[in-house]
């Protein structure tokens, strides 16, 4: 067999197959990578996206979450307040009713005070009535003398 031809033979193959590929082979495999390429460059975006809303969805929990410190540091301090507020408001109720309760009490008091002095008035009158009967020697008649006796509490 002769070398050449042999050569040859096998140059037009290639060809051939070269042809063959690039029209029947290539096109399909170009048309994969290039769809493969194309997912792995949305999957990198939409990663990228993904990433980013993250991100912004981390500040706004931190932000959240800030703000709902502060707001319950703001309630904590108004219920300090108005816990506050409410021991002033009991403490002044507590002063109206204790000056309330020492003036009932000073009146009773000045009461009890005018009925001692009665009741003193009247057993002095007894007694400057047993004394004067004892020094007359006589009955002193009490209702008789009412007016007298009368005047006599008056100046004790």
């Amino acid at each position: 067999m002769n070398f050449n031809l042999t050569l040859v033979a096998q140059a037009i193959t290639f060809a051939i197959f070269i042809w063959f590929s690039a029209k029947f082979v290539w096109p399909p495999l170009l048309a994969a990578i290039e769809t493969r390429q194309k997912t792995i460059a949305d999957g990198l975006s939409a990663a990228e996206r993904g990433r980013l809303e993250l991100e912004q969805a981390s500040k706004k929990s931190t932000d959240s979450l800030r703000e709902g410190k502060q707001q319950a540091a703001a309630m904590v301090a108004a219920a300090e307040k108005r816990a506050a507020e409410i021991v002033e408001e009991a403490k002044s109720a507590a002063r109206v009713e204790a000056e309330r309760i020492v003036e009932a009490a000073r009146g009773q008091v000045e009461q009890d005070v005018q009925r001692a002095r009665e009741d003193l008035r009247e057993r002095v009158a007894e007694l400057a009535v047993a004394g004067a009967e004892r020094i007359l020697r006589r009955e002193v008649d009490a209702k008789a003398h009412s007016e007298l006796l009368a005047g006599l509490k008056k100046e004790l």
